[in-house]
């Protein structure tokens, strides 16, 4: 992937939502909602503290995270849609 996140921001690729309830009925893509979940992509940094050093960031490429419905900014990076969180954005991780 040719995009690194800087400072406190987290690249996370959606995973998809379910097109199927549990009792069976089809969703359409067009009734679906964005999912509020994701697998991290890219970590930055962290942000710096009053010393200018680097606080890190307490997530790690693969994990899987919840956010908010309207969080961070969507971009495209080589074809493919991705989001752009901050740290703060993430709700927490899916183990």
């Amino acid at each position: 992937m040719n995009l690194k996140p800087l400072l406190d921001r987290v690249v996370v690729r959606r995973v998809d939502s379910e097109t199927v309830t549990e009792g069976g009925i089809f969703i359409p893509d067009a009734a679906a909602e964005k999912a509020d979940q994701g697998v991290v992509l890219a970590v930055g940094p962290g942000k710096r503290n009053d010393k200018g050093e680097f606080n890190t960031i307490n997530l790690s490429s693969n994990d899987r995270v919840i956010f908010g419905k309207h969080a961070g900014q969507s971009v495209k990076v080589d074809g493919e849609e991705l989001l752009i969180l901050k740290e703060e954005d993430i709700l927490g991780v899916i183990n």
